[in-house]
């Protein structure tokens, strides 16, 4: 079997009148994420380590910020169809090890949560799942509690040579 690894990041900036969901999970914040689609980082980072490990490009070919059909759209929605097109080229997700940056709030009581919902979209193991959440020790935009980045790492494995 033939094997890849690809690897994402996605930074969004934080504003007080949107929702926080990260990889799907909603999150109790005063401030959520501002972005084209609902702004989940994780899942977007993901998305890219996907779409990277298989060499289909990036989530910006995939998913343009100009298509205004995925205004709003949920990221999960976004990652279903990546792994189809995915399954279409003959690759297979085996895993993914995935870093948040955020200052507050914390997220540690959510992190099993957001191994479920990625596990599900991805139609692997939550044990074929990693996450970790990290704050910058208030240096930078992400310190100055006015982003959140979220990094990523995916496996993949050839299932059809057919293409």
């Amino acid at each position: 079997m033939k094997y890849r690894s690809g690897l994402g990041i996605d930074i969004h900036p934080l504003a007080s009148d949107k929702a926080m969901v990260i990889g799907g999970v909603n999150i109790p914040s005063e401030k959520g994420i501002h972005g084209h689609s609902d702004g989940d980082v994780l899942s977007h980072a993901v998305i890219d380590a996907l779409l990277g490990a298989a060499g289909l490009g990036d989530i910006g070919k995939q998913f343009p910020s100009s298509d205004q059909t995925l205004e709003g759209i949920k990221s999960l929605v976004l990652l279903d169809r990546t792994v189809k097109l995915l399954k279409l080229h003959g690759w297979r997700v085996e895993f993914v090890d995935a870093t948040i940056m955020l200052e507050i709030p914390y997220l540690a009581p959510y992190i099993d949560q957001m191994k479920l919902s990625l596990a599900n979209a991805l139609n692997i193991l939550d044990t074929d799942i990693n996450i970790k959440a990290t704050t910058t020790d208030k240096l930078g935009l992400i310190g100055r509690e006015e982003g959140i980045g979220a990094l990523a790492i995916a496996t993949l494995e050839k299932i059809n040579e057919t293409i």
